[in-house]
């Protein structure tokens, strides 16, 4: 059900309702040597250093209509950086009736609202395997807000924002608001799945499956690239430069690796 601003339930004082979403990316790349090794770590850390997250953390800001408070970053020595944002919130008076839909939300900036108590924040985790020369890079992006509007409005974008092989998202409504005659409100909005927030053109790239609570008002994704061509996950050689036992072996180390990061267990192997 779609509400209107005229629609929405008037509430006594404001909403404390807090809305949580965490956003896990992971891109996986086979480095067969030291040196590629290195030069995959410098490459992801000129890519997603502190400056570039920055600038993505403020779209994620724009989206969900956040004013930033105060911004603090860092590149770590030596791989990944860190980004936190304190964004502050104001009238909702003119939110457009399309946030309050279940929904994609927009690729581009659109300023909708603007959130209290709230904070954004995005950290970075390349690193290797000791023997088998995979390597991974991981983002962890968290959106927690409160009031009206969910933070599942900037998930598209986030998607964009990433090269990901595999996703895991997490997306949490905590904590009650109440009405004018005090009954209690758990949950503001309609939901059943994040990937009603994911466009249709992505969730065709990927297998998704859903892990909800939904009498806690938890709900969980996770998605894994479904296409897989080798050259896209070589870094320093290419797929032809290599035997045909070489490029098995590879292969199969690298959907290894995102069985076992998209199952979150270690694999046994046979």
């Amino acid at each position: 059900m779609s509400l209107t601003p005229e629609q929405r339930i008037e509430l006594h004082e404001f909403n404390n309702l807090t809305k949580s979403l965490s956003f896990n990316m992971y891109d996986i790349c086979y480095t067969g040597t030291k040196e590629e090794r290195e030069r995959y770590i410098q490459y992801i850390d000129e890519q997603y250093n502190a400056d570039r997250l920055t600038a993505i953390l403020t779209k994620v800001t724009e989206i969900i209509g956040a004013h930033v408070l105060n911004v603090a970053k860092q590149d770590y020595i030596p791989q990944g950086a860190s980004v936190t944002m304190l964004v502050s919130e104001g009238p909702v008076e003119s939110a457009p009736k399309e946030q309050f839909e279940e929904s994609p939300g927009p690729i581009p900036e659109t300023v909708v609202m603007h959130l209290d108590k709230s904070h954004v924040t995005v950290h970075t985790y390349p690193e290797y395997h000791p023997n088998e020369g995979i390597s991974t890079f991981r983002a962890d992006i968290d959106v927690s807000t409160c009031g009206e509007i969910s933070p599942l409005k900037a998930l598209n974008y986030m998607i964009h924002s990433f090269d990901t092989d595999i996703m895991t998202i997490d997306y949490r409504v905590r904590g009650f608001t109440r009405d004018k005659t005090g009954h209690k409100l758990f949950i503001d909005h309609d939901i059943n799945s994040i990937q009603n927030y994911i466009p249709d053109d992505i969730q065709e790239q990927f297998n998704m499956i859903d892990v909800n609570i939904f009498q806690e008002n938890i709900f969980h994704t996770k998605a894994k690239l479904k296409d897989f061509d080798l050259n896209n996950y070589l870094f320093g050689t290419k797929k032809e430069d290599l035997t045909a036992e070489e490029q098995q072996k590879i292969e199969a180390q690298l959907k290894m690796e995102m069985d076992e990061i998209f199952y979150g267990k270690n694999i046994v192997k046979k």
